[in-house]
């Protein structure tokens, strides 16, 4: 047992002695989870799965858990965002860039005993294009077939050249199914990754274990406990006792200083592909005026927002493309802070008070930024009603689903998610057929092709203030000392923990 475990066994004994009273009536499940032994690893998370099944639900919560934890597919992307072999050890592609040919690891299986082979691939990929309702299944409308020359070796057969294709693969639509274990996705998760799902208790915590039919490495933690706080100061606490090794995404970055000079734990800053995004529904009154939604954007400080709500901690980056995809253009000047401006668009408008309803879900970041958002709307003439909703369910099924909503602020973590502008029904509210038309130029394009056309959907995106990002979410995570392995960057939905070890 290492000096820094013992240290830790002795903070959450004091934390027990002094609360034993307080959590002596909690039902199962429901009270502090105290640690678990030195290979056992718990993650303080925020947003928190509704279900386990990522193909009908959407949202990060439930890939962050699952993806390349549990499930995994044929690539994956690393910690730079490169793309590379997971399922697949090889591939090659045609020169017409429209045949990809997958040499598959034979030596995997999944976690019901299945064998993984080129049937499953094929069944994986057929069944997005049928079945799925979330996380984006129209990346797979681009596959004309998928063969199975061999167990071991899978084809799959484009319509037509996709440089968004490989890509979309190494998220949730790329994971890899058996016909056998789909049964109960919202309650049983069954893959070839190096954890199994042992227990979850929806809105609290969810417990994986050790794959022992894991087909790699075994990771070095053979259980892992990822407990939700809606409260970034439970996290905080949580941490200090002993009661979570690692806080993976601080919601509250004024938080970090009793960390940061502690040699217990270790602090990182990381970038991810989280745009903190102010939505408008442009298919709704006011937002359908674009001098209302150009009034937002000059309204909007958004680095007094990012100050605020985030510490200062993250970028600014006017548009919805973060500085690792290669057509990144700084776009925060198009619209600089400019009350009178906002006031002038809004007369122009015939608005000058317009009434908006705004719902911010109940996650530590939207609370703090919508605070500061709307006392700005307001100087400027907006008449701002917030109304607080429950995330992920309330959020999901009101704002997501069924666009019943003026304006919202979430986070969005997928890469490459500029692409919702080029889609009518998403919840934007966002119709312009010149993006829908540069979007399918750039997929089909050269590389010097594909960087161009995405640069001019964001400009004109932009142009079009079609939502106001407020700054780009960085990763901050805060953990025991002795923890390595743990990912900087989240250039994912994923959550890799399997390198995750002690010492």
């Amino acid at each position: 047992m290492t000096r820094r475990w013992r240290a830790r066994l002795v903070r959450a004994a004091a934390v027990a002695t002094v609360t034993a009273a307080t959590v002596s009536g909690c039902s199962a499940g429901a009270g502090l989870s105290g640690p678990g032994g030195p290979d056992t690893l718990t993650v303080a998370l925020t947003a928190k799965p509704d279900n386990l099944d990522f193909t009908r639900t959407a949202g990060a919560a439930i890939p962050q858990a699952l993806l390349d934890n549990v499930y995994e597919g044929l690539v994956r992307l690393d910690d730079t965002g490169s793309i590379v072999p997971l399922l697949a050890s090889s591939w090659t592609v045609s020169a017409d860039r429209t045949v990809y040919d997958f040499t598959l690891r034979e030596n995997a299986t999944f976690s019901n005993g299945a064998p993984f082979t080129s049937d499953d691939v094929k069944f994986s990929i057929e069944r997005v294009k049928s079945d799925w309702t979330a996380n984006s299944p129209a990346a797979m409308a681009v596959v004309d077939r998928v063969e199975t020359p061999a167990s071991n070796l899978a084809r799959v057969v484009l319509h037509r050249p996709s440089n968004e294709w490989l890509f979309a693969m190494t998220g949730p639509v790329g994971a890899v199914f058996t016909p056998s274990g789909v049964g109960q996705l919202a309650t049983t998760a069954v893959g070839t990754g190096p954890f199994t799902v042992a227990r979850w208790n929806p809105g609290s915590e969810l417990q994986l274990s050790a794959n022992p039919r894991y087909w790699g490495q075994a990771p070095a933690m053979k259980n892992v406990r990822l407990r939700y706080f809606s409260d970034a100061t439970a996290q905080a606490n949580a941490l200090r006792s002993g009661g979570v090794d690692v806080i993976f995404g601080l919601g509250a970055p004024q938080l970090l200083g009793q960390f940061a000079t502690d040699p217990q734990f270790r602090v990182t800053q990381g970038t991810t592909n989280g745009e903190v995004t102010l939505s408008m529904n442009g298919a709704v009154a006011p937002f359908d005026d674009i001098r209302v939604r150009r009034a937002v954007m000059y309204a909007v400080d958004r680095k007094a927002v990012r100050d605020t709500a985030y510490a200062g901690y993250g970028e600014l980056v006017g548009s919805m493309v973060p500085p690792t995809d290669p057509w990144f253009e700084d776009l925060t000047g198009v619209y600089p802070f400019d009350p009178e401006r906002a006031r002038a668009l809004l007369a122009e408008a015939g608005n000058p008070h317009p009434a908006v309803r705004f719902d911010v879900p109940n996650l530590p970041y939207a609370t703090a930024a919508a605070q500061v958002v709307s006392s700005q709307l307001q100087q400027v003439g907006f008449a701002v009603r917030t109304n607080p909703v429950e995330f992920p369910a309330v959020w999901l099924d009101s704002v997501f689903t069924r666009h019943d909503y003026q304006m919202s602020v979430i986070q969005h973590s997928e890469p490459h998610d500029i692409a919702t502008f080029g889609n009518p029904k998403f919840y934007w509210g966002y119709d312009n057929p010149t993006v829908t038309r540069l979007l399918a130029e750039a997929d089909t394009a050269d590389e010097a092709g594909y960087v161009a056309a995405m640069r001019e959907v964001a400009r004109t995106v932009t142009d079009d203030a079609a939502a106001d990002w407020l700054f780009l979410f960085p990763l901050l995570v805060v953990a025991d000392a002795d923890l390595s392995g743990l990912p900087r960057n989240a250039t994912s939905l994923a959550m890799d923990l399997s390198r995750v070890r002690r010492g």
